[in-house]
């Protein structure tokens, strides 16, 4: 008889995290796609998911059009060319809107307008992304998870929130499954304050008491991943330029002809991953700041980000049984 038995080994999960994607339509393709191509089972994507701007394309009285575009007037005389700049744009996270001389004019003198076309534009946005992940992801068996930002409206949010998907997730103030073996996830999308007066900034404090609420909906720590956008302090997945907030824009400060650095994450997410120790920790916020850190027993990762030019930064992660068992950076 055998002394020794086989024991049946549970099969490890797979995770694929981006982050700080800023509206991009190239780099969340690539995104989706990548549940495929890395062969993962879950996707994540951290906060700000959504754009920074809108550019007017105007239609002139001769029928071409003409664009601002990052400080520069571009003028476009056939369709290819004003399809090539829609491309671009949407590459950039940029939003667009083509109107007349007369309706421009009107536009710039109402901010209100401003702010009601850009969010609608945003909300519009994120809505075909659900469309495109429910489309792709539909029969896979892998789910996508994602969460906001500081630098998202709350009013665009609601756009992730949609009932009856089986692919897409909003999962922002939920406790969710990953997988089928117990793990969980808990997503803060708020930050500490910063220079630009995002839209969901709060202070450290205040940052902790959401911390708080979303802990206490985790049933087992040790199987847990803190999906919190606001890097933990001083972990290396922070640092970037420390900035003169006096001027505007913020620049960052030089003594001695050296860029100043330094970690700008958030105390109490360190706090709260040093001590809850959870199995992993998904971070964003700092686009510069590439990096996987041990905090105790728990891996934190910032994949970076370089949305603007059509990259996708991520970290393939694989898990079981509440241990990391590996990761990867990737960039393509």
């Amino acid at each position: 008889m055998p002394f020794f038995s086989k024991k049946n080994k549970k099969t490890p999960t797979r995770l694929f995290y981006a982050t700080d994607l800023h509206g991009s339509e190239r780099t969340y393709r690539k995104f989706i796609n990548a549940g495929k191509f890395y062969d993962v089972d879950i996707l994540v994507m951290g906060g700000d998911i959504t754009g920074k701007l809108l550019i007017p394309i105007i239609k002139e009285k001769n029928g071409n059009y003409r664009a601002t575009l990052q400080g520069s007037v571009e003028h476009f005389s056939t369709q290819t060319e004003l399809d090539e700049l829609i491309i671009r744009l949407d590459t950039l996270g940029f939003y667009h809107k083509l109107m007349d001389e007369d309706e421009f004019q009107t536009l710039s003198a109402d901010e209100k307008a401003v702010d009601d076309v850009f969010n609608e534009l945003a909300r519009q946005r994120l809505s075909n992304w659900v469309d495109l992940a429910e489309e792709r992801l539909a029969g896979t068996g892998k789910k996508c998870f994602v969460t906001g930002g500081n630098d998202d409206d709350p009013s665009v949010l609601g756009a992730i929130k949609r009932e009856g998907t089986e692919s897409f997730f909003g999962c922002e103030g939920d406790m969710v499954y990953v997988d089928d073996d117990g793990h969980s996830m808990v997503s803060v999308g708020f930050s500490t304050k910063t220079p630009w007066n995002t839209p969901r900034e709060v202070t450290d404090e205040q940052l902790h008491e959401m911390i708080e609420e979303m802990v206490t909906k985790v049933p087992d720590m040790s199987r847990a991943i803190f999906n919190f956008h606001d890097p933990p302090l001083n972990s290396s997945l922070d640092t970037c330029p420390m900035l003169d907030w006096d001027k505007d824009p913020p620049e960052p400060i030089i003594k001695s002809g050296q860029m100043i650095m330094h970690g700008a994450g958030s105390k109490s997410v360190r706090k709260a991953i040093e001590t809850y120790k959870p199995m992993l920790g998904l971070h964003g916020h700092i686009h510069e700041s590439q990096s996987v850190a041990k905090i105790g027993r728990t891996t934190c990762v910032n994949p970076g980000s370089e949305y603007g030019e059509g990259i996708l930064r991520g970290c393939l992660v694989t898990f079981v049984d509440g241990e990391v068992l590996g990761y990867q950076m990737t960039s393509g």
